[in-house]
């Protein structure tokens, strides 16, 4: 990577008291199946909280609701104090144009790279960022060549995603989501259609954004790097969070059995 840092170009902060990102009393259903079950969650402006919990406890769709993807049943979603989501003064759902706008302030970053295949690295990146009002497709590309490089791909950046390892193909789409500038990053299992050997790079890139302020909400199985990296553990079970902790605390201290069973098993 250069000597530039991964965040030059994108807005973070210093660990406050309040919430940047929270959610209160969430629910989500699909059809019979009650997949949220009033979750209160939040996260502070710099902090890194990473989720675990078996599939289908809920991880994923909290993500998906937090990125305004998918609307909740029940329940409110805050960024920066303010309610997004839903049409200003009111509770009802904000039409497609006002959450796009909305979901700027936060990237996501998803188990597949969701990249277009007739595209290049560079035009992947920049694609999003040349919609906005005010930005060229000479600007946009100009900031999506230097975030590339940022995330070590700077050689890479005319290759099409068929042409990069999955590796590869994920820091793209990391780049992708930090070079809207957003306050706040999610991501859902980034590893987990990687080769072995190929998680480190990705994994590298994420601690990088972790040690230079970014607020980071990560869905993963990856414990060693949940242990290291982040500033808070959420273990989630049938919909609810069944335990927070401080990583030290929660790996080596778990206060429910359902969590020590969990921890075992991924041991």
């Amino acid at each position: 990577m250069s000597g530039h840092t991964i965040l030059d170009s994108v807005p973070t902060g210093t660990l406050t008291d309040g919430p940047l990102i929270a959610a209160a009393d969430l629910h989500k259903c699909y059809g019979e199946v009650e997949v949220l079950k009033g979750v209160d969650f939040a996260a502070r402006t710099g902090q890194v909280k990473a989720l675990l919990g078996p599939s289908g406890s809920g991880k994923s769709t909290l993500l998906r609701l937090l990125n305004l993807l998918e609307p909740a049943d029940k329940g409110t979603i805050t960024l920066d104090g303010e309610p997004i989501g839903v049409r200003p003064g009111t509770d009802r759902h904000a039409p497609e144009r006002m959450l796009a706008v909305q979901r700027r302030d936060i990237g996501m970053v998803f188990q597949r790279f969701n990249l277009f295949p007739h595209l290049t690295a560079l035009r992947n990146v920049s694609l999003r960022l040349a919609e906005l009002p005010g930005v060229s497709r000479a600007d946009a590309q100009e900031r999506a060549a230097v975030m590339l490089e940022r995330v070590g791909l700077g050689h890479r950046i005319h290759s099409f995603p068929s042409e990069l390892s999955g590796g590869q193909q994920q820091r793209v789409a990391i780049a992708r989501a930090l070079v809207l500038s957003p306050k706040v990053m999610l991501f859902d299992e980034p590893t987990s259609a990687l080769d072995p050997e190929l998680v480190h790079e990705v994994l590298d890139v994420m601690e990088e954004l972790a040690a230079e302020g970014m607020t980071m909400i990560v869905v993963t199985h990856e414990t060693r790097f949940a242990r290291r990296v982040a500033d808070e553990v959420a273990f989630f079970d049938h919909g609810v969070i069944l335990e927070q902790a401080e990583p030290e605390r929660f790996f080596t201290q778990p206060e429910h059995e359902r969590t020590r069973q969990f921890l075992a098993h991924l041991h």
